[in-house]
């Protein structure tokens, strides 16, 4: 089957698209016909090798794979017991691993769900990996309420894109940073306020009950404009200076009144469900920037590493 490939760390070009075995639906499996996968940022850390020791599981070994999220159909059930039938539509992410941009994976019935009806598979690829990040992020990690004040840092990009949208499904009067040229699409997501970041500081905004951290820099000031009370969940950290970046984080995770929350997604069933019934109703849509062939992953790749991709980037595969 046709898959993204790379045979040694390195920039974008380093991928390919190659052939490897179509894999089968073991014992409590599902084997999907993969539709479309989209691309995260996590992929381009393990692309480049900076995520070798999190990545042992998939083996030490080359070619190795990319894609995290995905959608596609029911082709094979290893389990009669799964709740599923070949043809159902699905989506889902993979755990702890890369290989979703492939024509075929198989995975645990709990590593997916109902793809929501009437949405686009191409486009809904965009939303599962983010999608459940942001429920984890708003609804269970900073406990987001009606009527508070939530800030979104990187509020044009994956995470940011949806989160604005469940911010003002949550009842929130949300706040967008983004880059000039997305002011406007934050606003039609949902954001009651929206200001340019490269123009708009820490200083120049605040109080807020929630603030949602995509970016990773500029912890204190940020952590500053939180209100008493107040919660900041951030879902990454400054790569260019990982050891104090982590180092605050883990600190103010122990220590004072406003303390922020960091945590890396771990997607469920019960996310995805989740996250289909939030699409159904209305609250939530994909943003889709771009959408390329399975053959230009290595162009994917480059887009979303050269910055400022409005929602997801996504990989048709068939």
């Amino acid at each position: 089957m046709r898959a993204a490939l790379y045979d040694r760390y390195g920039p974008p070009e380093v991928l390919y698209q190659g052939t490897v075995p179509k894999p089968v639906a073991g014992p409590g499996e599902v084997l999907v016909r993969v539709h479309a996968a989209s691309v995260n940022s996590a992929e381009l850390a393990g692309r480049a090798g900076r995520l070798r020791p999190l990545t042992a599981a998939a083996g030490w070994g080359f070619p190795k794979r990319a894609g995290m999220d995905f959608t596609g159909e029911v082709a094979a059930l290893g389990s009669p017991r799964s709740g599923l039938r070949t043809g159902d539509r699905v989506w889902g992410v993979l755990p702890r691993t890369f290989g979703s941009a492939a024509e075929f994976v198989a995975v645990r019935p709990r590593q997916l769900a109902f793809a929501p009806p009437g949405l686009d598979p191409v486009r809904a690829a965009a939303l599962p990996g983010v999608g459940t990040t942001a429920i984890t992020a708003l609804r269970d990690q900073a406990r987001l309420a009606a009527g508070e004040r939530l800030l979104v840092r990187g509020a044009s990009g994956g995470v940011g894109s949806v989160a604005v949208q469940l911010g003002r499904a949550c009842g929130a009067r949300v706040t967008a940073l983004a880059g000039a040229g997305n002011l406007d699409l934050v606003r039609d997501l949902g954001a009651d306020e929206a200001f340019d970041y490269a123009t708009t500081g820490a200083a120049d905004l605040g109080p807020f009950d929630v603030v949602l951290d995509t970016v990773g820099t500029d912890f204190a000031a940020y952590r500053r404009l939180l209100a008493p009370g107040g919660r900041m969940v951030s879902i990454t950290f400054d790569h260019r200076h990982p050891v104090a970046s982590l180092g605050y984080l883990l600190a103010s995770a122990a220590f004072g009144p406003r303390r922020v929350r960091f945590f890396s997604g771990h997607p469920t069933h019960q996310l995805l469900v989740d996250l289909a019934q939030l699409v159904q109703e209305g609250a939530i849509r994909p943003v889709v920037d771009t959408v390329y062939p399975l053959a230009d992953i290595a162009r994917a790749h480059r887009a979303l590493e050269a910055g400022g991709v409005r929602g997801k980037i996504v990989v048709a595969v068939g």
